[in-house]
């Protein structure tokens, strides 16, 4: 019988390929849980010559939130894979002498922008992180219990009672990450997303000869001298099938959800492009249906691997389904500086629309357009 040995290489091999696997996390489950609020005291103050000195018992202290910050630092959710329990500190018991528990201390939690929590139990949206810098109280501290003076009375001047702190929050969440860019890159494997994304900004994603070069989304900048930066997202090629799990499936689609134009990469070298074109556009339909309505631009890439009456010939044909339609050459780089000015002054008109339609839903309180 056979038995394959396995090389300090193979492990290697193996090893690097799960960690890079692992290196992009975009979905994961944790728990919170607040602090406890301290429990209040009973306590009499007893000193010398101060007859009936009357109750003196402290109230204790609230319990620490878990805060949930959003930050531009992180752009996976592998640090949740190493960490899922995070508690905020319980408050400190009241004490005689009128002391007070100290609060607990908060357990802040940093998380990538873009990042949506839900409830584990019933998938119900809490917050959705989508800003830098945004906080939000996702486990509130229990409330410090109440000393005895709290229960002094004319009727009652030595009471002897007390409250325990409230319990604080806690649950299991499962937190989304859905990357925040203008621009999404969509496209079968090797159609040259990556190259066209090297191209169009400083992203330095790998680049090879075979499909699924692509494992995780990547990010790259697109710079303009007379318009605003644009963020570009290139996420893993899909293939047929891909809704219903095949290849790397749709996971990564959610990661061009929140995009404004979506920039769907034709190998049109491929003799099989017009049936590749559907292919994509219908795993998109499926996955939800915005986004096939979402706008689109078609680049067909690989031209210097063409002849020109069939360059003509498709382009006639995709400008019937489309008319943002591109020949361009990730490897010559022709076509590209086109390709950057349609999308920032497609980019820049779909931000003006946006603009006005918030203007005119929300109209300054000063103005009367009764008139």
């Amino acid at each position: 019988m056979y038995c394959p040995v396995i090389t300090f290489d193979d492990w290697a091999f193996l090893f690097f390929l799960r960690v890079s696997v692992m290196s992009f996390i975009d979905e994961a489950k944790f728990y919170v849980k607040a602090g406890d609020g301290g429990n209040g005291c009973v306590s009499f103050r007893r000193e010398k010559f101060v007859p009936r000195g009357g109750p003196n018992g402290g109230d204790g202290g609230r319990g620490g939130d878990v805060i949930l910050i959003a930050t531009s630092e992180l752009n996976s959710l592998l640090d949740f894979k190493f960490k899922s329990h995070f508690k905020a500190d319980r408050g400190v018991h009241g004490k005689g002498s009128d002391m007070h528990g100290r609060g607990g201390k908060d357990c802040l939690v940093k998380v990538p922008v873009g990042s949506i929590i839900k409830d584990d139990e019933t998938g119900e949206v809490i917050v959705d992180l989508s800003e830098d810098g945004a906080r939000f109280v996702i486990g509130h501290g229990g409330a410090g219990g109440l000393g005895n003076p709290h229960f002094s009375s004319g009727t009652n001047r030595t009471p002897r009672q007390s409250t325990n702190g409230e319990p604080g929050d806690e649950q299991w969440l499962r937190i989304e990450l859905k990357l925040l860019a203008d621009v999404g890159l969509v496209g079968l494997p090797n159609a040259g997303k990556s190259t066209l994304l090297s191209k169009l900004s400083a992203a330095n994603p790998k680049i090879a000869p075979y499909p699924f070069t692509t494992l995780e989304p990547q990010l790259g900048v697109l710079h303009h001298k007379y318009y605003a930066s644009c963020i570009i997202a290139d996420i893993p090629g899909l293939v047929e099938g891909a809704h219903q799990g095949v290849g790397l499936g749709d996971t990564f689609l959610r990661h061009v959800e929140r995009t404004s134009i979506l920039l769907h990469v034709l190998d049109m070298s491929d003799e099989k492009v017009i049936e590749n074109y559907e292919i994509i556009s219908r795993e998109l339909a499926l996955y939800k249906d915005e986004l096939a309505e979402r706008t689109r631009i078609l680049v067909l890439n690989k031209k210097d691997q063409m002849i020109p009456e069939i360059e003509e010939e498709l382009l006639r044909y995709f400008k019937h389904l489309n008319p943002n339609v591109l020949l361009t050459s990730g490897k010559t780089g022709e076509g590209l500086e086109e390709l950057k000015e349609l999308l920032c002054t497609t980019l820049e008109t779909k931000r003006l629309a946006e603009q006005k339609k918030q203007q005119e839903e929300n109209p300054p309180a000063d103005l009367d357009l009764t008139e």
